[in-house]
């Protein structure tokens, strides 16, 4: 979820918004620290401190828009926050179920999210960021992305329904949507990217 920093005024850094990614980046040791807990409570815990950080995501942009609490700092860390909690996330699943096709899954999540992150910082440099808007496809990929690596991370069977496998499908899907949404943004980006050879 990204944060507009179009507001006419810079409003102060210290407010709600910024307030729940922060809390959002504070999560991160505590679902590593939770994950690894021997504990049968364990991974239910590190799955709802996911859930609830991804939660946090749609919270702070919401309230960002909502009272006009816009800042730099909160478009800044933001995205940061986002990434973090995922890459996080994925590491952990894969120091426990290392099998090929979850690295691959891993592999292809966390690369996109570097990929997309630096073609918005080119192009916010050279003044078209607006070209590479979050999509509707994006938000779509974020919310089954929130969703299949919280199950995964729960990692139990749950009323005899196979929640780990349900969350890997849901990864698998997130994770095309993710390459999906990457396209979409080099196409929106590519005649900046192809005009920037002639330079």
């Amino acid at each position: 979820m990204n944060i507009s920093t179009r507001a006419a005024d810079v409003k102060s850094p210290i407010n709600l918004p910024n307030a729940l990614t922060w809390l959002r980046i504070v999560m991160v040791p505590a679902i590593i620290l939770l994950f690894y807990l021997p504990y049968a409570w364990a991974d239910p815990a590190a799955c709802a401190g996911f859930a609830f950080a991804g939660i946090t995501d749609t919270l702070d942009g919401y309230f960002a828009r909502k009272l006009q609490l816009t800042s730099r700092l909160g478009a800044f860390l933001d995205p940061v926050a986002d990434k973090l909690i995922v890459a996080a996330a994925l590491v952990l699943i894969v120091s426990k179920d290392p099998r090929w096709f979850v690295v691959i899954m891993a592999v292809v999540i966390i690369g996109r999210e570097i990929a997309v992150s630096a073609l918005r910082e080119w192009m916010a440099e050279i003044g078209a960021r607006g070209r590479i808007a979050v999509s509707g496809w994006g938000k779509i990929k974020t919310i089954v992305q929130i969703v299949g690596l919280s199950m995964m991370l729960y990692r139990q069977d749950l009323f005899g329904l196979p929640v780990y496998r349900m969350g890997l499908a849901l990864s698998v899907v997130a994770m095309v949507l993710t390459l999906w949404s990457m396209n979409l943004y080099l196409r929106a980006a590519w005649p900046e990217l192809r005009g920037s050879s002639r330079l």
